[in-house]
């Protein structure tokens, strides 16, 4: 099972859109530097939105389609369906 996620830091007012196998674990290594982009902005994230796949391919396919909209207000679209 994937899962691409979104997530928030306060601190920062941003967003973050990935992928992953295992969301404890990777919430995990962006709050304590272990990835690239997140390490050097906050340590405050928080998921806020997730969808389950059941293959890699269709998790990152996913992940690309919310990135290629490049709108933060698609993402908080997307998270406030589920909220």
């Amino acid at each position: 099972m994937y899962f691409i996620y979104i997530l928030y830091s306060a601190s920062a007012n941003k967003y973050y859109v990935g992928h992953t196998d295992n969301l404890e674990r990777r919430l995990f290594e962006h709050n304590n530097g272990m990835t690239r982009f997140t390490s050097n902005i906050a340590s405050d994230w928080n998921i806020m939105y997730t969808e389950t796949f059941e293959s890699r391919t269709l998790a990152a396919k996913r992940e690309r389609e919310i990135k290629a909209r490049k709108s933060r207000v698609y993402i908080q679209s997307l998270i406030a369906k589920v909220g």
